[in-house]
Formats: C-alpha cells, structure tokens, sequence
C-alpha cells in the first residue's frame, strides 16, 4: 500500500524482492528502448548535463538500464540486475556503489528503485543526477503510468526531492523538464551539488 506524506511531498511504496522484476528480459527490454532515437536523444542530453558540471572520471551510472550511458560516458555502472551485472563485468566497468567515495553518480531512472536512498548518496562527494517520475500528490500517482507496485519504492513531488537532497547534505544546482520535452511523460532532472563542509 502506498503511504504518502503531504507535508514532505514523498509517498512510499514496500516492493517485496521477489516481486521485483531484474533479470535478462528486463536488460533486454531496455536495450531496445535504448536503440531508438528518444533513447538516444536521452543519452546524449544525459552525457551533455553531466559534462555541464563535471569534467572527472570518477563517476558511477546506478542502475544501468542497457548500459547505453556507461558506453557514451567512458564511466563506471552499478546494477543489482545479474544481467546488468554480467554486462558490466564484460567490460571491466562495474563499480559497488557501496564500498568506496565517489566524485558522482547518476540515478537515471533508479533512485525511486533503491531500498535504501540515504546509504546510497552517503558515498558521493560532489554531484548527484538525478532522472525521476515526478507527481503532484498521491492521487497523481496511483493514476500515473509510473506507479509500479512491483518496481518503485519512492515518489515524489519536484519539492519533496529537493527537499531531502537538502537533507542528505545537497544543494539543488538545476532542474529541468528536458526529458519530458524529448518525449516522456512527467519526468524531471535534478542537479545536486554536495554542500561544503
């Protein structure tokens, strides 16, 4: 069942493991998504954000989808998809996003996936890019296409992700709706700067 808080713009959502969709089919879907010309409009608007910000070699794609922005990027990915794992392993490009400190990672897509956001951004030092549905309370998400009760853990109104990258320790340097001018639907695009010390 969905809980929603108002006040803090933020809903949740428990996604049993099993229910929880990862496996070959699931890499194979997005790589077909990739291979298409909004797929590739995303990518190049994703590699074009981040250079805008970030110039290093330090960074880590979290939840990789099919591997297309570690592949444009020259970065390093995470994935608890075995098959997002293989592929990443194949190219010598996995990173735990756990075990060390990162310059930045991005979230296209996958930060509403993961159990535990605060454990996540603990490990980055500088910058956060954020890709995320974006609601305007609980009834625009249960109508939404991007409710999915087997995928999505977090929801979250434009304010209420602001706000708890504030939170963490975040400043929010850029929010923009270029995805959803590409194509897709109620989609927004964060910036998060780490806070200095």
């Amino acid at each position: 069942m969905l809980t929603w808080d108002e006040e803090r713009g933020y809903g949740h959502y428990p996604v049993k493991q099993e229910d929880r969709p990862y496996d070959a089919s699931y890499f194979e879907k997005y790589r077909k998504m990739a291979n298409t010309p909004i797929g590739h409009a995303l990518t190049k608007a994703r590699v074009d954000l981040v250079c805008k910000y970030y110039s290093g070699f330090n960074l880590v794609d979290v939840g990789i989808g099919s591997g297309q922005f570690v592949t444009a990027s020259g970065m390093l990915g995470y994935d608890v998809n075995p098959a997002g794992v293989e592929w990443l392993n194949q190219r010598n490009r996995f990173a735990d996003m756990y075990a060390g400190q990162y310059d930045a990672m991005t979230f296209w897509d996958s930060l509403e996936h993961i159990d535990d956001m605060i454990a996540a951004v603990q490990h980055i030092d500088h910058f956060v890019f954020v890709s995320i549905p974006v609601f305007s309370g609980y009834d625009d998400v249960l109508a939404s296409k991007h409710f999915r009760p087997d995928e999505h853990i977090h929801y979250f109104t434009v304010a209420g992700l602001i706000r708890w990258f504030d939170e963490q320790g975040f400043n929010c340097r850029e929010y923009n709706q270029i995805e959803s001018d590409i194509g897709r639907e109620g989609i927004g695009t964060f910036v998060f700067e780490r806070k200095p010390a």
